[in-house]
This record gives C-alpha cells, structure tokens and sequence, in this order.
C-alpha cells in the first residue's frame, strides 16, 4: 500500500460519520468566510457609491475594461470548483490519491489563471496609477482584494498536496472538504468582482 493511501477507506469514511456533517473547524471557516464577506461586498458597494458620484466613469479617460478575456479567465477559474469538489468527495470516501490529483489538476488551472491576472494587472499599473483618481484607486483595491483570494487558496492547496502525500488521515479529509468550500466562496467572489469591474463598460 503506497505512502498516500495509508488510511483505509473504511477507516477514513466511518471516522467521518462519526464526526457528523460539520466538523468544529467548518464553524471557524464559515466565520472566516463571512467576515471576508463583508469585507469585499463592502468594496462593491464602495465602488458603486463612487461610480454614483462621478460625472464620468471610469474617470480620468481611463478606458473601460474589455469583457472578453476577464470572462473567460473567470469561467475557467470558477470551472475550479469542480475538481476540488471531486477531490472533497473523494476524500470522505477515503481516496487519497483520487483527491491528490483533483487538487493538483485545479491547482494547475488556478496557477494559470493568477499568474495571467499578474500580467494584466502590472499592465494595468503601467497605464493609470492606484492614487490617480476614485476610479483608480477602487479599481485596484476590488481586484488586489479578489486576487489575493484566490493567492490564498492556491497556497491551501499546495498545503493540502503536501500533507496527503503522507497519507489520508479524518483530520486531512476534513481539510480537503473545508478547502474545497473555500474555493467554492473564492470563485463566487470572483464572479461578484469582475462583474463589478466589468459594469463601467455598460
């Protein structure tokens, strides 16, 4: 039996019915998600309270973003949440390695779609500065917010790579469910976040 299938799935599945359906760490997670929440819906409102105020927007002659590749890079990171449910599945059911490459294969797509949005926003940088104007300044606030979201959960989940090489443990299977539930909020707010950015194009 390899190193990542060292916890039986019986062992793993029964340990987990036993602790129920929410574990003490999820009450820590769903507080943290609902405080990271608020802060972000209070950034959209934020945006839109200034784009109220303006007489233009975006202001400054700042042209509006392209919704085109933004789309389309959201699509494939919000399509992430996938297999990190697969992986979150297969992981109460005692799967190690099923879960490993779940999360490695989400974390490859992830990777591609920051360091992408890396690019484009020292684009952005080169052409209109944070301290220009409101526009300017809410702009990069929403997006470095959202990006350093998803820079968090990239970082879970190379966490969560590391730890089941060493095999699946209940404590482990429950990392890899509260992950996946931290991604499936990350993606949500990034939704949430290009459609706020995207709205100065209508």
């Amino acid at each position: 039996m390899s190193a990542m299938d060292a916890s039986s799935p019986a062992a793993v599945a029964s340990t987990d019915r036993r602790q129920g359906a929410w574990p003490n760490g999820f009450w820590g997670l769903l507080l943290l998600l609902a405080t990271e929440g608020a802060l972000l819906m209070v950034l959209y409102a934020t945006y839109f309270y200034l784009r109220t105020r303006a007489v233009e927007w975006p202001l400054g002659g700042i042209e509006a973003p392209d919704p085109v590749v933004p789309l389309i890079l959201t699509a494939t990171l919000v399509a992430t949440s996938l297999p990190m449910a697969l992986a979150s599945g297969a992981a109460r059911r005692g799967r190690a390695r099923a879960a490993w490459i779940a999360i490695l294969v989400a974390l490859f797509v992830q990777a591609g779609y920051f360091a992408f949005e890396m690019h484009s926003f020292a684009s952005d940088l080169d052409t209109f500065q944070p301290d220009d104007n409101a526009y300017a300044s809410i702009y990069y606030t929403v997006l470095g917010a959202d990006h350093f979201h998803v820079f968090v959960g990239m970082l879970l989940n190379l966490w969560l790579l590391a730890r089941l090489l060493g095999g699946l443990t209940s404590y482990r299977a429950v990392g890899v469910r509260a992950v996946s539930w931290y991604w499936h909020f990350a993606n949500l707010m990034t939704l949430f976040t290009i459609g706020t950015i995207l709205s100065a194009a209508v």
